[in-house]
């Protein structure tokens, strides 16, 4: 059976039908709050179980227990911040007690319960979350520019966001019945935000030949410059499992979600999201959810150990390469040989050659893969 959602319960906040229309109905009585696309994939994710046990956006008292705890005020297991921070100056009008609706681009997307109005640290917040306040840092920059007020209280989701991925999207409950319906007693969830080289795949097969399903499970958002293009990933998946993988052990589906880049906290958040789709084993690869230099290449793997109740299993994995005296794939713990003999899965190798137009050799990646890539007249972002 799937795993247990977190915390017991998988969150659903979702207006019925005839609630939704009574709130749509009745929108001009309520103050309206506009939030960014970013917090809104944060609401939807609430909303539908991603982030459950939370019903809504943080309170003061637990903000306080994530960041010094990494755990919720009932001792749930919770490492990163979910807050829905504003201006002061738009919260003029909002008190404890009202309701009001988070809007995009002035379209109603939920109502909220305000049960607490409180101030941010976001000095605290960053260093915190981040282990650093260096400007280097983007969760750090990001964070300091939100603003200073916080709203938190319950949700009830009247409107989805925009979704241009609606048809790779599926939500924790959808899952869970899938994973049901194929028989899978364990499944070991795959994060990535990249198009897949053999080092992936040699990864997930790895950890495949001891549960019963895979999900793969990319992550949907903004990306940086030089970036593998969403659509790009998913085609290229999508090659890679009709030609590589045998019939019904894999599933493919996106997660909409803000990179935070918070290395070993934001690697327990990314298990505790995959728990909730119903997957029992979790791969944490090296550098999980890093950047730059800011976190030791395994600080994500070691930070598992201070979580024995998570209610999921870490897969660790070391870096796979190519030898050439093995005649295939190993890592550290499997090829005795020099570095000599090791070609490297390096990805600004990879997007330099696609750039260009050229198939990366076998040895890095499939040649179906490469060429979904390159059927793309630009695939990375600009």
């Amino acid at each position: 059976m799937p795993a247990k959602p977190h915390g017991g319960r998988l969150v659903r906040r979702v207006a019925t039908p005839s609630r939704r229309q009574r709130i749509l109905d009745s929108a001009h009585e309520f103050k309206k709050l506009p939030i960014d696309e970013e917090k809104a994939v944060d609401l939807e994710n609430i909303a539908m179980g991603v982030y459950s046990p939370l019903e809504g956006f943080m309170y003061s008292d637990d903000l306080e227990s994530v960041l010094v705890r990494m755990r919720l005020t009932n001792d749930v297991p919770w490492t990163l911040p979910i807050i829905l921070d504003f201006r002061e100056e738009q919260l003029a009008e909002v008190k404890e007690g009202d309701e009001v609706l988070l809007t995009l681009e002035d379209r109603p997307l939920a109502l909220m319960e305000v049960e607490e109005v409180y101030d941010l640290d976001n000095r605290e917040i960053a260093h915190l979350t981040f282990n650093t306040l260096s400007p280097e840092h983007p969760g750090v920059v990001k964070t300091m520019k939100q603003g200073e007020k916080a709203l938190a209280g319950r949700i009830l989701l009247v409107n989805r966001p925009p979704n241009p991925f609606e048809r790779y999207t599926l939500w924790p409950a959808e899952t869970r019945f899938l994973f049901r319906e194929r028989g899978w007693k364990t499944v070991v969830g795959f994060q990535t935000r990249n198009a897949p080289h053999l080092g992936h795949e040699a990864i997930q097969k790895t950890a495949l030949a001891i549960v019963d399903g895979l999900f793969i499970n990319p992550v949907i958002g903004k990306k940086k410059r030089g970036d593998f293009r969403d659509e790009v990933i998913l085609e290229a998946y999508k090659a890679l499992i009709s030609n590589y993988y045998p019939r019904d052990t894999a599933v493919l589906a996106v997660v909409r979600y803000n990179m935070r880049y918070a290395g070993p906290r934001e690697a327990i958040h990314h298990a505790i999201m995959r728990k909730n789709f119903g997957c029992t084993h979790f791969i944490v690869g090296r550098d999980h959810a890093g950047v730059g230099n800011f976190y030791p290449p395994y600080a994500a793997q070691e930070i598992f150990k201070k979580f024995p109740d998570l209610g999921i299993q870490p897969l660790f994995f070391r870096e796979f390469f190519y030898c050439e005296k093995c005649g295939g794939l190993a890592n550290e713990k499997t090829c005795p040989h020099e570095e000599r003999y090791r070609t490297r899965f390096s990805g600004t190798r990879i997007r330099e050659l696609l750039s260009r137009g050229e198939v990366p050799p076998d040895r890095m990646m499939r040649p179906e893969v490469a060429q979904a890539i390159l059927n793309f007249d630009n695939p990375f972002v600009v």
